[in-house]
This record gives C-alpha cells, sequence and structure tokens, in this order.
C-alpha cells in the first residue's frame, strides 16, 4: 500500500475524510502527537489500527470527537461532571472515561464497558471529524513500544505503507 501525504488545505482534508468513511486508517494531528484515525465504531478498521502499530487488542482505544453534542454519540451515560469538565477542559488534552454505547465495538474499548473519550483542540484533527461524521479512535501514531509521534514525517517514516494517508498539520504544540 502507498500511503499518501496530504495537506492541510481543504481538497486534502476531504480526501482523508472520505478515507475514514472508507474504513481507512490516516495520520492526523493532535495537540500532543500524531495519531492513527479510523472510524471508531468499524470494528474491520479499528484492527487495522492494532495491525498497524503492532498494539495488543486489549488495550483499549480513545475516541476523539469534535462537538459536545457528539458526546452522546459515544457515552451510554453522561453524567452532569462530565460536562462541566468538558465545558472547562475541551478542546484540549484531557481524556474522560465514560460508560460506552452498545454501538462502541469491544475492540475499540478493548473489551470494557468504558470507552475514553476526547476532544482535540488541533484545528485539522476536529475538521476531519466533522468532515468524516464519524468519531475517530486515534491512538498515537508510532509502532507500539517506540516514541509518539509530533510530525507528519515521523508518521511517514513508521507508517509508510501501512496505512492509507497522512495529513501534515504541522507539528504539534504540545
Amino acid at each position: 500500500m502507498e500511503t499518501k501525504l496530504l495537506s492541510d488545505h481543504a481538497a486534502d482534508l476531504l480526501e482523508a475524510a472520505a478515507l475514514l468513511q472508507q474504513g481507512k486508517v490516516v495520520g492526523i494531528p493532535t495537540e500532543t502527537v500524531y495519531g492513527l484515525a479510523a472510524d471508531a465504531r468499524n470494528p474491520e478498521a479499528v484492527r487495522q489500527i492494532f495491525a498497524a502499530k503492532g498494539r495488543p487488542a486489549d488495550n483499549p482505544l480513545i475516541v476523539h470527537i469534535a462537538e459536545m453534542q457528539a458526546l452522546e454519540q459515544v457515552a451510554a451515560v453522561v453524567p452532569p461532571l462530565a460536562v462541566k469538565l468538558a465545558e472547562r477542559f475541551w478542546p484540549g488534552p484531557l481524556t474522560m472515561i465514560l460508560p460506552k454505547r452498545s454501538d462502541i465495538p469491544e475492540i475499540t474499548s478493548g473489551g470494557l464497558d468504558t470507552v475514553g473519550i476526547r476532544m482535540p483542540s488541533h484545528p485539522v484533527a476536529r475538521a476531519l471529524i466533522l468532515l468524516s461524521g464519524v468519531p475517530i479512535a486515534a491512538p498515537s501514531a508510532n509502532i507500539s513500544g517506540y516514541p509518539s509521534p509530533t510530525t507528519a514525517q515521523h508518521v511517514m517514516r513508521d507508517m509508510h505503507g501501512k496505512i492509507a494517508a497522512v495529513v501534515d498539520g504541522g507539528g504539534c504544540s504540545v
């Protein structure tokens, strides 16, 4: 498989969103590290993340959303305290563990009844989530056990030939 390097321009973001909708894996920037993004509700897409990373399948993935309304599309229950925390710290690098909805596959949650949910502040990550229309599972885009990537070039080095594309959204800021 040839891994495409895409820019953060509109046409490339639409292409990356289409790949996510097709069940492909795309490297994307967040404020902390680059992640391997796939539709969190698509078990086959999520399996591709584990295969690319060499990560054990019982290790849960964080699901990324772009808007507060999407929280209820991932979590079965959203306590008032979770809403307060989200309003205060999202978007940003806060992950909340909440009971998952039944349509979040076990492979995404590592077989748990809960799921980690986060709203990244990186504009490219949020744009791709919105454009694709799906919550995105996105662990770091490194081979399991290696340093987490903070540039698109790092992802291309580690994941070329293993994923469909990488969106270059610049270096991570945190």
